[in-house]
């Protein structure tokens, strides 16, 4: 098989029973460990963050492992190894399950099943008996007070059937709805599929690792590579060292954190108008694995995102300078009004996508399905469009019977899938090593713009249990994912067909999977006080605020949507007009509301590593330097699994080489 035929995608590579058997199981296998890893230490313990990478830390580590294994297995038994197509499948289905598990999704998701009924009748003061209580949907929480009053007391156990049925409607409903959201995901990415994987040349940056894994050549390549290990042990004697630190303070740290103190910015910003730049924190980290992540980025994407994050502190700073103070925008509405034009940022590039999209479109449509080969489209045209109905409708009929009105939930899951399909061709595109957006939700979008006091209450009360997929920043989403594992399959030549139903079925075997690694450590130590419960006060609470006193519209930020419309569009049109322009409209996008600040310096970094390397050295040096790169993300992805499990073991905070509370 050579290379042209790879990077083609010519024909797909029928999987035997055997060995999609095979590689399912051990998929499934594989996400039920990492499952529970993930919420063990974001949620239960809070002591790392392995699904806020775009390439997440686990998944990666796994994936290394497996990769050597098979790599060795090759070697005794050649025709049992696992194809590179088995290993897509592997690899797709364990992203697939561990974001489900992961912060921003499943995490948002479960306690607050619980807290609602219980908190609500246990603490009167909170007033969400009076405010909204009696509108929850019954069958989507668990009102049992005795599996409510063992899930936050703890010390016993999950597996007894009076907790067990329970829990058992709330799931089944919550894994109906999380299938056919998955039906919709991949529906809507099948249509763009060959506009997007084949035909355009997107860049798919984050790919490039877990294929150099999956590729048993490119891996040993990877591997007698000297600068790959010297950019493996350079992480990996930074992260040992800190991890040490972890245990025993008295070994000296080296700085590369965000709130590690030589690197807080915000200590010489005291007087105004600069203050203004400080919060929520403003730090030079020094993450190596996000500097290895950012080289592999377009140049010209890199440089956009540190540019825009930027530019956004000016913002901040300017606003104070004209007198408008605590304008940080990204829940409220005020100057600069930075998630308004957000909104418009990200509702641009998806007009902009399917916009370009439109020839492809129209001939997919307009094509008879007999003519369409199964090498070119996995379903025809009616088939796809039968199913993404039927799943979008049952997303807006399990919403309607929650009490929300149709208009409603019609513009909810609308503006949600337009900005869906613009986050998952911006990281094919510009590969973020994290995308989290805070406030850029529907539920935010509708009180920005028709304004919560036109809302019923039964039409608001769905929304915060919504905040798994649809809250708190996107770091998790599935549809990049689906995307991506489109892309690989491509390379390696595997079904599109048989990937489309692993990632929709997926999405529910991944949601029980979340379920159990939840509920299974909550019924032992107690949600009561646990992280993974105080982090999901916010939505319930912003609930009773929007009935109590709903934020009035702000006329000003309305039309700061259509400001960022406007940027964006121009952007696009420079960018594709001007060869030599520098600035990505999706960097604007991505910087403007809280996120890039965990990261903005080491893409400044990358990006002006990559742009001395390629102006001295040229595309040869570039290639040489790839592998140091890849030796950062890679030996920081396994010190840090081990820390990570450490702390896991321990119950105790030790080092985790991403993103930690502030304080």
């Amino acid at each position: 098989m050579v290379k042209e035929d790879l990077e083609k995608g010519a024909g797909e590579q029928g999987l035997s029973s055997y060995r999609l058997i095979r590689s399912l199981l051990i998929g499934l296998l594989l996400s039920v460990p990492n499952a529970y890893w993930v919420m063990q230490v974001e949620g239960i313990w809070f002591v790392g963050e392995p699904t806020c990478i775009s390439f997440f830390s686990n998944v990666g580590f796994t994936l290394v492992l497996l990769s050597l294994l098979n790599l060795l297995w090759a070697k005794v038994m050649p025709s049992a190894a696992l194809q590179e197509s088995e290993l897509v499948l592997i690899t797709v289905l364990l992203s697939l399950c561990s974001s489900l598990a992961g912060h921003d999704c499943w995490q948002l998701g479960i306690p607050p099943l619980a807290m609602v009924y219980w908190y609500g009748l246990q603490q009167p003061a909170l007033r969400w008996k009076e405010t909204f209580l009696d509108y929850v949907p019954q069958w989507l929480i668990v009102t049992d007070m005795t599996a409510l009053r063992d899930f936050f007391y703890g010390h016993t156990t999950f597996y007894r059937w009076h907790i067990i049925s329970a829990w058992l409607l709330p799931i089944f409903w919550w894994t109906l709805f999380a299938v056919a959201l998955g039906a919709v995901y991949t529906c809507l990415i099948l249509l763009f599929r060959k506009r997007w994987v084949v035909d355009e040349r997107l860049a798919y940056p984050l790919i490039q690792i877990p294929l150099t894994l999956i590729d048993r050549f490119r891996l040993l390549s990877l591997t007698s590579s000297p600068f790959f290990w010297w950019g493996a042990g350079i992480a990996a004697f930074i992260d040992i060292l800190n991890g040490l630190n972890g245990l025993y303070p008295i070994v000296p740290k080296i700085p590369v954190q965000h709130a590690d103190p030589p690197l807080r910015l915000e200590r010489f910003l005291t007087h105004r108008p600069w203050s203004a730049a400080a919060p929520p924190f403003f730090s030079f980290p020094l993450y190596p694995f996000m500097i290895g992540l950012g080289y592999l980025m377009p140049i010209d994407a890199s440089f956009s995102v540190w540019f825009f994050y930027l530019f956004r502190k000016a913002l901040l700073v300017f606003t104070d300078w004209l007198g408008y103070l605590g304008g940080l925008g990204f829940l409220t509405s005020g100057p600069p009004y930075l998630v308004q034009q957000t909104y418009g940022a990200w509702l641009a590039l998806a007009l902009q996508a399917i916009w370009t999209a439109r020839s492809h479109l129209k001939s997919f449509l307009s094509c008879p399905p007999d003519r369409l080969s199964p090498s070119s489209e996995p379903f025809n045209p009616r088939f796809l469009f039968a199913l993404l109905f039927l799943s979008f409708s049952f997303l807006v009929l399990f919403t309607y019977r929650g009490g929300m009105r149709l208009s409603v939930a019609l513009l909810y899951f609308g503006v949600f899938f337009l900005w869906s399909l613009a986050i998952a061709k911006c990281r094919a595109s510009l590969g973020p090593p994290a995308h989290e957006m805070v406030g850029l939700n529907s539920a935010f979008f509708i009180a920005h713009t028709i304004g919560m006091s036109r809302l019923r209450i039964q039409d608001k009360v769905m929304m915060p249990f919504f905040w798994w997929f649809n809250g708190r920043g996107h770091r998790t989403h599935q549809m990049p994912i689906i995307l991506e594992g489109f892309k690989m399959a491509q390379v390696c030549r595997l079904d599109p067909r048989c990937l489309s139903w692993v990632l929709i079925f997926g999405m529910g075997i991944g949601t029980i999977f979340a379920f159990w690694s939840a509920l299974h450590p909550l019924y032992q130590v107690g949600g009561h006080g646990n992280p993974l419960v105080d982090h999901n006060w916010g939505q319930l609470n912003t609930l009773r605020a929007w009935i109590d006193s709903p934020e009035p519209v702000d006329v000003v930020g309305v039309l700061f949507i259509f400001v960022g419309i406007a940027v964006t569009f121009f952007l696009d049109q420079m960018k594709s007009y001007l060869w030599w322009f520098p600035f990505h409209p999706a960097g604007y996008a991505l910087s403007l509301t809280f996120g890039v600040d965990y990261f903005w310096s080491c893409l400044l970094i990358a990006s002006l590593i990559k742009f001395l390397v390629l102006r001295y050295g040229g595309q040869r040096a570039f290639q040489r330097t790839v592998p140091f790169m890849m030796g950062l993300v890679l030996g920081e992805y396994t010190v840090g699994a081990f820390w990570s499990a450490l702390s896991v073991a321990l119950q105790r905070p030790i080092y985790d080489i991403y993103i930690r509370v502030v304080v």
